[in-house]
Formats: C-alpha cells, structure tokens, sequence
C-alpha cells in the first residue's frame, strides 16, 4: 500500500469503529498526536475515537482530496454524524510505512453558509 492509501484505510476502519483494528495495522510504536482535547498518547486518542464512535457514530467518512509531501499526507474529508457534518483535515507524518503523528482540525459544516463555494 502508498502512504495515500493507508492513511485512507486508516481513517475508514477508525471512522466505522474499527479503531483497535485501524492501530494495530498502521500506527507505529512510537505514535504520538496533537488533539488539544486528549493526552498525546496512542491509547488516550484510540479511547476518544471509540467513545466517540459510540456515542455518536459516523455515518459516512469520504476523503474528498489526499496529499502527499515527502513523508506527510494530508488529507480532506467530510464527516457526516447524525447530528452533524464536518469538514476534517487530517495531517499524518509516517516512518517507513506507519503513522507516527497526526494532528487534526475540524469544522463544522454550517447549512446556510453565505459561501456559494463550499467547504470542498
């Protein structure tokens, strides 16, 4: 697999509550992440991913654009919950062929954005 292919798998198997599975095949030992909202570690974010998949599971997760520069991918997706839509950058860097950090930022998709281009 490309780094653009495993992080894509990555952000399937984890957005349908696949995270131990999604871990185990693509996070490195060393693993660390930058989510303000968590502890650094792989475990306190892989915990955060699986109650958040419970409490309010995704419904869909497309990865609209995937870039690659040296050893980062960054990509570009949508989001869709329940109760919401999300627009999400992901930013992974990788050793080899596994993740070794990642940060992520999202926004929320507002319904009646005044902007006719959209978030995508």
């Amino acid at each position: 697999m490309t780094r653009k292919e495993i992080a894509k798998s990555f952000l399937m198997l984890a957005g349908s509550g696949q995270v131990k599975e999604a871990y185990s095949k693509f996070i490195a030992r060393d693993f660390r992440h930058h989510n303000q909202y968590f502890k650094g570690s792989a475990e306190a974010l892989a915990k955060a991913m699986e109650d958040d998949y419970q409490a309010n599971p995704n419904e869909l997760v497309e990865v609209k654009h995937c870039y690659e520069d040296g050893d980062t991918i960054i990509t570009h997706s949508l989001v869709v919950k329940k109760t919401m839509e999300i627009a999400v950058v992901h930013i992974f860097r990788f050793e080899n062929d596994k993740i070794v950090e990642l940060w992520d930022l999202g926004q929320p998709i507002e319904k009646d954005s005044p902007n006719e281009n959209g978030l995508f």
